[in-house]
């Protein structure tokens, strides 16, 4: 995209596609996604899962049709760099809470910080912190912490891809992680501060990745009100995009017919339980099937008015 000088946000109308948006610090996601949303006057809109308001990074955001295929992007992998202030606590496990330093403590050397980093990586239970917006009995844990009620937070397995030390400098520790779906980076800022034996909280949060997608190729507002409305659209990423880690098909226009009608296509032998992208003999995306019993059955289908002009803009 080309920047222009900004217009005012367009009439509410159908916007299909998928913004990288760069969020601010001190923003929630959903305060970030109406923000978009009226930016590019879209009428539908939602993200692919939630980031902490005081963290920075990537968050697609999915307009229109590209909504259907934001589940896609839930199970991906996730990559942040975390900053880590060692020789301290806090109540909330990063800069929001009550900080207390530790007296005495001797902060490590990198080469013992390398071997502590080390040890998390692999699979391994999380409980939730407590001041986190994760539901128990229909209410976020933080709402019992501020009530000071106490309660057994939840349990989940994740897993440590990747766990390295990009920048040290005696009491800061920057990290890069890449890990599952549901990671809490906070509780695992506070888990290295006691393996290091000096107390650590989490000062910072950036997330790079998800799913393929990367940071830098991420607008933040001010850039995205540069552009004309008809710039901005012309950026958006195809609704494909979201699944392109799944197998894709090309059709016939028989078959094309066929599943935008709804109809299952015979693909006798085919492997069963399959989710594949489906595209039209001009390469507009078409949607999602699943292969069941021999045959390709519509799963998750674009709008028959948003296909045709859905051909695929990006590389897969």
């Amino acid at each position: 995209m080309q920047p222009s000088p900004g217009r005012a946000a367009p009439a509410w109308h159908a916007v299909d596609g998928v913004l990288l948006l760069d969020k601010p610090f001190g923003v929630s996601s959903n305060t970030a996604l109406q923000r978009a949303r009226r930016i590019f006057g879209a009428r539908k809109a939602g993200h692919t899962g939630t980031l902490d308001p005081y963290a920075t990074g990537l968050l697609p955001i999915c307009f229109g049709e590209a909504t259907k295929f934001a589940r896609f992007l839930l199970d991906a992998d996730k990559g942040y760099t975390a900053t880590l202030a060692l020789g301290a606590t806090s109540t909330t496990g990063d800069a929001e809470g009550e900080v207390s330093p530790r007296t005495g403590v001797v902060l490590p050397e990198a080469a013992a910080v390398d071997s502590v980093l080390a040890r998390f990586i692999g699979t391994q239970s999380q409980r939730a912190p407590l001041h986190s917006a994760i539901k128990m009995n229909g209410k976020p844990l933080y709402e019992y912490a501020r009530r000071g009620i106490e309660v057994e937070p939840p349990v989940r397995d994740v897993t440590i891809l990747r766990l390295v030390r990009t920048a040290f400098d005696g009491p800061r520790l920057v990290v890069d992680v890449t890990c599952t779906k549901g990671t809490y980076i906070r509780a695992l800022a506070e888990d290295i501060g006691e393996a290091l034996g000096c107390g650590a909280y989490l000062a910072g949060l950036r997330r790079t990745s998800t799913g393929g997608f990367d940071v830098v190729d991420a607008l933040d507002f001010e850039a995205l009100e540069r552009y004309q409305p008809a710039a901005r659209e012309a950026g958006l990423l195809g609704p494909d995009c979201l699944a392109r880690n799944l197998p894709e098909l090309g059709l016939d226009a028989a078959a094309t017919a066929a599943v935008v009608d709804g109809r299952a296509i015979a693909r006798p032998g085919i492997e069963e339980g399959l989710h594949l992208r489906l595209y039209d003999p001009d390469r507009a995306f078409l949607g999602i099937g699943e292969t069941v019993q021999g045959s390709i059955r519509p799963f998750r289908m674009m709008a028959t008015e948003s296909w045709r002009g859905c051909a695929i803009k990006n590389p897969t």
